[in-house]
């Protein structure tokens, strides 16, 4: 069936590089994007001239369709910048990837020792069924690494238990690593490109990541595509076993868009609620189990040139609630309009409607900058403004029932021949960036008639090698 008008639901990294893709082709499609500004959680704000990342995005892959966009879109503005992320840990910083002499002259050599033993404890009795965060971490560091240096933090971002979190989301984001390893990177000077975690640079755009999309979603428009802001998607018609058309919510007035095919990458626990016929009552249920993690962003103006070098600090401090800080004009001298100021942004993970998510602004600030006193980064009377940014299911929450629900979720979007879920929030992945570009990327060839299974697409495998689009399936 030949493609006339597609649908894509977000214009965020997958949703746009869906929408590019088509365009090769010769497809126009519309992107309905319920925000006021494209990007999704790649987005850059803009507060006073000031810029903020919302999440911090460093661009890295070994994906060359994904960097080859980049490089399309961006050209020279996507600079090269040294990575620096330091761990803040009782009222000292901690280089992260570990350096022996660094970790071993600030915790000191008895807490180094019970360190070591504590690691070889755990290799000698590991944690078993490792089907949690803390068995999977603990067998591979040690019980009390693993509550120096993950729990606290773990636990602050994700807002439960590390017994509660799914193994899976470990081996996702820390993969490849033990203490026996880092240790020896540590000792042969860091240097190993084939490690996710011990990256030691990055590409990042001048202007932030927002500069990407909006590059992107320009090129769009000029293929004929069309990309909605402000549009929310209200409901998802279905029929015959095929996505028909989406009803959409903008400037006051619902309309309807027909579809040959539908791109989603709204929360799949949304897509299920949106459908219309209902999706059956096991479906809706397993929809409405899945959880996500909030996210606000409290950006300091801080009368201040310099404050520290790092890209971002991860704050194991639990006498504040900020889990980490972002340093805008570490990531580009751009982001930043005044040279004599710096801009930080603190990060706080929440729920929607817990004490955090409805602070008011002023209060949000005030707390900010009351913490970045008490971290001895800067004085609060440095700060001399700040702003606010809320983010709605930042991201997606690996309890350990989720794989049951999303597995009944995607039995039934199967059944939907020309509706295909990418992304983040689209596939309950904790995806990065250029990962959620590639599941676009497949998307895309399924509705132009390949076969490729989007589920695929693994996170592992894509940071230790040089990963191509994979082979499609048989079509059946």
């Amino acid at each position: 069936m030949a493609l006339d008008k597609v649908v894509i639901i977000g214009a965020g990294p997958a949703g746009l590089t869906a929408a590019h893709e088509l365009s090769k082709s010769g497809v126009r499609s519309i992107v309905l994007e319920k925000g006021a500004r494209v990007g999704g959680l790649a987005r850059t704000e803009l507060y006073k001239g000031y810029r903020i990342d919302v999440g911090g995005h460093r661009f890295f892959t070994r994906v060359p369709e994904v960097a080859a966009l980049w490089r399309e879109a961006l050209g020279d503005d996507l600079v090269t910048r040294p990575r620096l992320s330091r761990i803040y840990y009782d009222r000292k910083l901690f280089v992260y990837p570990l350096r022996l002499g660094d970790a071993l002259g600030k915790l000191g050599w008895p807490e180094s020792a019970r360190i070591a033993l504590s690691y070889l404890r755990s290799r000698a009795f590991p944690s078993y069924p490792e089907d949690t965060f803390e068995a999977w971490v603990s067998n591979r560091f040690g019980r009390r690494l693993f509550e120096t240096f993950f729990k606290s933090y773990t636990e602050k971002v994700w807002g439960i238990p590390c017994s509660e979190i799914s193994a899976r989301w470990a081996a996702q984001r820390i993969q490849s690593l033990s203490l026996p390893r880092a240790a020896w990177n540590a000792m042969r000077g860091q240097r190993d490109g084939q490690i996710k975690s011990l990256i030691q640079a990055f590409e990042y755009p001048r202007q932030g990541p927002g500069m990407l999309w909006e590059r992107i979603a320009g090129m769009v428009a000029s293929r004929g595509s069309q990309v909605w802001l402000n549009a929310e998607v209200t409901r998802v018609a279905h029929r015959d076993g095929r996505a028909a058309g989406v009803a959409v919510r903008r400037d006051g007035r619902e309309e309807t868009i027909e579809a040959d095919a539908v791109i989603s990458t709204m929360p799949i626990g949304e897509l299920v609620a949106s459908l219309d016929p209902r999706a059956p009552d096991a479906v809706c249920a397993a929809a409405s189990r899945l959880a996500y993690r909030d996210f606000l962003t409290v950006a300091l103006i801080v009368n201040r040139p310099h404050l520290f070098p790092d890209n971002w600090l991860y704050i194991h401090e639990p006498r504040v609630r900020v889990a980490r800080i972002q340093n805008f004009k570490n990531w580009s001298a751009d982001m930043v309009p005044d040279p004599g100021k710096t801009c930080l942004g603190f990060e706080y993970f929440c729920t929607v409607e817990d004490d955090i998510w409805r602070m008011d602004d002023a209060g949000l600030i005030r707390m900010a900058a009351t913490e970045l006193a008490r971290l001895g980064l800067a004085q609060a009377t440095d700060v001399e403004d700040g702003v606010v940014i809320r983010q709605a299911k930042a991201y997606p929450v690996y309890t350990g029932e989720y794989e049951s629900h999303l597995l009944a979720i995607r039995r039934f979007l199967e059944g939907i021949a020309n509706l295909q879920t990418v992304g983040r929030n689209g596939m309950h992945m904790y995806n990065n960036q250029d990962h959620s570009m590639l599941t676009a990327m497949l998307a895309v060839r399924n509705l132009l008639g390949e076969n490729y299974d989007v589920w695929s697409v693994n996170v592992e495998r894509a940071y230790h090698e040089e990963m191509r689009l994979p082979h499609p399936r048989p079509l059946s």
